[in-house]
């Protein structure tokens, strides 16, 4: 058995996990690894595609990032093409992906990403390549896994800012609304926010209103307490609009963000209180996985080459606890998974303080 290895989409802490555990179980039984680099690119001939080996896998467990590299701009079904005037268009190259898998003797793919790959494996498999997907997103937003590698380690770097940001808020009696990645779902800002003690935490799936906030806020400051901390998600809507960060690339989806400054702002001027914004960005993105990312990682490496001995064609691993178990990558697309306002973590914020702007 000749297999390939794919890392596609936002990196994330334990992808190296996952490729390290993957080469080695297939190795034992046997089999041949490829390593795809920068997503599809290198069956595409704009990379390379590269032999993994136990060597190649030594000691990258604990590493972040990903020694084959990504991209979120190479959905081979719509790649974007420069024209001579500057404009892109897009072509389907599948055709041209598939030919070069066959050439090189692929028998079966792993490929390592959040929604948007899991989607371009669908479509892969119901083109006839023989695909098993792992799930990947530090927002922990693909349905039927209970959690996703990088989730964990997001939460503790955002964490760990918002027990930074206590200290230097309490210090000058400052308002600091601290931005944290999350496009349509808010579980990183719920999350960090109630392990780091924040006092408001705003995120997609709950509506709020800036008053509200800022009624809290000084609520606060009635009882001497002069200082907050507000957790927002990036995808969190304000005056009806989510906010976008500067041009995205061809083939890639619309960059959101911004909204903490925004929302600092209208704190600022409607309780006269000093505000700060800041945005955490690609710090959540980066760094060694936690005990956790890299335990779960691991498992997700070893389950889907256990998936492929199995001919689990289509179908991707989940954390099921106790287990992980293949479950069809179109049930996982089916939607998109978020934050239930009624879920025990939110009910238990509202208990012990922390406020959603409701």
């Amino acid at each position: 058995m000749r297999i390939a290895i794919s890392t596609g989409g936002g990196d994330a802490p334990g992808l190296n996990a996952v490729i390290r555990a993957a080469v080695l179980s297939a190795i034992d039984r046997g089999w041949h690894v490829l390593g795809i680099k920068r997503g599809y690119m290198g069956l595409l001939g704009e990379d390379e595609v590269i032999p993994l080996t136990r060597d190649s896998v030594r000691g990258i467990g604990h590493l972040g990032g990903t020694i084959l590299r990504t991209t979120n701009r190479g959905n081979p079904f719509h790649y974007p093409v420069k024209q001579p005037d500057g404009s892109f268009i897009e072509i389907d190259r599948t055709d041209e992906l598939m030919d070069n898998a066959r050439n090189l003797g692929i028998e079966a793919l792993i490929t390592i990403g959040g929604d948007g790959s899991l989607a371009i494996a669908q479509q892969l498999f119901e083109k006839g390549m023989r695909v098993v997907g792992v799930p990947k997103t530090i927002d922990n937003d693909v349905s039927g896994t209970i959690t996703t590698f990088g989730f964990d380690t997001a939460v503790t770097t955002a964490m760990d800012a918002i027990d930074k940001l206590h200290t230097t808020a309490e210090s000058h009696d400052r308002v600091i609304v601290l931005e944290v990645m999350g496009r349509d779902s808010g579980f990183i800002a719920l999350h960090s926010g109630v392990a780091g003690a924040a006092h408001v935490i705003l995120i997609p799936e709950i509506k709020w209103d800036i008053q509200n906030v800022c009624d809290h806020i000084m609520m606060r400051d009635g009882l001497g307490k002069k200082f907050a901390i507000v957790v927002v998600a990036e995808g969190v809507p304000f005056d009806g609009e989510v906010g976008t960060m500067g041009e995205s690339m061809p083939g890639q989806a619309k960059r959101v963000g911004g909204v903490a400054e925004r929302i600092a702002r209208a704190i600022q001027a409607r309780t006269g209180k000093e505000c700060r914004s800041l945005v955490l960005g690609h710090l959540q993105r980066g760094g060694m996985p936690t005990g956790y990312d890299r335990l779960l990682a691991t498992r997700f490496g070893g389950a889907a080459t256990e998936a492929v001995a199995n001919a689990k064609w289509g179908h991707m691993v989940a954390l099921q606890t106790p287990h992980i178990v293949p479950i069809p990558i179109v049930e996982a697309l089916k939607e998109h998974r978020v934050v239930d306002p009624s879920h025990d973590v939110v009910r238990t914020a509202r208990r012990i303080g922390i406020s959603f702007g409701d």
